[in-house]
């Protein structure tokens, strides 16, 4: 019972990639960006990358971006933080974000 909780847990840490200029012209370095949830560790997002991906992990890095203040109209909000993980992987491994779409 308790892998079954981690398996689901594994599914909600990672919630997709950050597609930008710099990320893209990482992944060319063998770094992904992901957003991911705010509350996990480096390990939890590692062991969430492998599983989910089925690729080895070399290293982990993570970012809290804090949200911005935008105004809607006449109101003032703020966006969610939010947490973002630059993940390398290991030499001769390759992750192909278009196909796992």
């Amino acid at each position: 019972m308790n892998s079954a909780l981690n398996e689901e847990r594994m599914y909600h840490i990672v919630y997709g990639p950050h597609v930008t200029e710099k990320a893209v012209s990482g992944s060319e370095a063998n770094i992904h960006t992901f957003k991911v949830a705010t509350d996990a560790s480096k390990r939890e997002i590692k062991n969430a990358v492998q599983f989910l991906f089925e690729v080895k992990v070399a290293e982990v890095r993570t970012v809290n971006v804090k949200g911005k203040q935008k105004n809607f109209g006449k109101r003032s909000g703020k966006r969610k933080n939010w947490k973002k993980a630059y993940v390398r992987l290991a030499e001769g491994q390759s992750l192909d974000m278009a196909a796992e779409g």
